[in-house]
This record gives structure tokens, sequence and C-alpha cells, in this order.
């Protein structure tokens, strides 16, 4: 395990990402914080649980240790906007889903603070992500990379209303191949449990666009789901084995549909 990140490196051509599955912030940047920013509540609950199959597919898994509040390892390094015009959060937030502050007044983080924990934190998750993708890559001539994702089923800062459970977002149309994307949509779609869209208001970060490059033999699908569809979305945030066990279910069949279009002829 790294100081920053835990890593398994597995011997399939996927390689899933949690990278706002961390919950950790280091205690001298947590007393500058609000007791808003100490729950990290928006936190990706439990989807290191829901995808602790994946190592058993084969899979390549980049857990965060860290709190997305202290740096969010799915944003630009520049902080650019993932959606301009929208909301956004920033490459280190400043403030809650809620739009509750993270800092007090005047304590937000100085640029060379920022600086400082894009060099400390986000850098070394990026360099492993990368260099597992070059590695499968070398070894299979074509990779998936799979970002796994959750957020509260209601965010009004962010969408109207309550969020499909599954939210695919392939930088529309982008970062992966359309013919992959048609095929995940169709086995989520055949499950029937579960409300599924695509391309929407969650078409994919940072990590999906950076790295999906379908042409070079990478491709990106990032996946939100509703915590709703398998959790307690009110503090503590408990997760609830009669919800997720049918997510989990489905989650893998995804993964293995994904892993079997991998492997497919050329030109299917």
């Amino acid at each position: 395990m790294s100081e920053h990140y835990h890593f398994h490196q597995g011997e399939a051509p996927l390689l899933v990402s949690l990278p706002h599955a961390g919950t950790e912030i280091p205690d001298a940047v947590l007393q500058t914080m609000t007791p808003v920013a100490r729950a990290s509540a928006d936190t990706d609950w439990h989807v290191e649980r829901l995808y602790d199959f994946a190592a058993g597919l084969g899979a390549s898994v980049l857990q965060a240790r860290y709190s997305r509040y202290l740096i969010d390892l799915n944003r630009a390094p520049d902080s650019k906007p993932l959606y301009p015009g929208a909301s956004n959060t920033e490459l280190c937030p400043t403030s809650s889903f809620d739009e509750e502050p993270l800092y007090p007044d005047g304590a937000t983080p100085s640029p060379a603070e920022i600086a400082g924990r894009r060099r400390v934190y986000w850098q070394p998750y990026h360099d492993c992500l990368a260099g597992e993708l070059s590695r499968l890559r070398e070894r299979f001539g074509r990779v998936l990379l799979w970002d796994g994702h959750s957020i509260r089923s209601e965010v009004p800062r962010f969408f109207e209303g309550r969020l499909p459970d599954l939210n695919f977002g392939t930088a529309g149309g982008e970062s992966a191949d359309d013919g992959l994307l048609r095929r995940l949509l169709k086995k989520a779609e055949e499950d029937g449990r579960f409300s599924v869209v695509a391309n929407q208001r969650f078409k994919g970060g940072y990590i999906t666009r950076a790295y999906g490059r379908p042409g070079e033999g990478i491709d990106a699908v990032q996946l939100e789901l509703a915590q709703a569809a398998y959790m307690d979305e009110a503090p503590p945030f408990p997760y609830d084995d009669g919800r997720a066990a049918p997510m989990k279910a489905l989650l893998q069949t995804l993964l293995e549909t994904a892993l079997a279009w991998l492997s497919r002829p050329r030109g299917d």
C-alpha cells in the first residue's frame, strides 16, 4: 500500500479507479477546516465494497486514501471546470455539495497550498494510474479504465430531481468505443431493477476525459451511482446489504461484459 492510495495489481486488461473513496484528511489541514469538512459527507461511500469482487476478475484496483475535501483526484490539475456554465467544485474544494463552507472566512487554501497538495497527493495517484494503464496496454493491446463513483440521489446544486441509479459517462462518446457503451447499457437495462442513462448530467470527470483514448487502445468509462440504490444517504451513511446485493451483482455483470468485449475479435 502506498502512503497515498491503495493499489492491487491485477492481470486482466481492466483498471478500476475509485478516486473519491478516501476519507482521510491530515490533522494539520483538518484543523484549518470547518466542522462540515470533518464529516466528509460527500465521500463516494462504500464504492470499494461494491467493487470488492473486481480483483477476483483479475482487475487492477486503485483506490484513494484521502478525502476529496483535501484534493479532488478527478479534477484537472489547473482546476479547469468540468462543466462550464454549471456549478463545479474545485481541485481543492472550498464548499460542500450543499454549498456549506469547508473553511472559515479568509482561510481557504492559497495558490501555494493548492500546488503543494497537488504535488503531494494528486500526482502520485495519477502517476500510478498512468503507469498501470501503460503496463496493461503494452501487455494486452487494449485496456479499459473503469472510474467508479457514487453521489447522493438528490443534490440540487448539480441536478434537478432524483438522479437515475446508474449514470454512464464516456465524455459524450469521446473516451470509449460506442460499441462497448451499447453493450453495457443493454446489460443494465436487461437487469431491469435500476434506472439507467448515459452521457447526461455526468459525462465523465477529468480521469475519464484525460485517459480515455479509444484510438490508442484505452477505453474509459465513468459510472456514477445514486447512493440511494445501495445505502442510507443520512449520516452515518450505512451500507444496506439488501439494497446493495443486486447493485453489486449488476456491477460484476457489467465488468464481465466489458472484459468479454475487450477479448472479442477486432471488428466485432
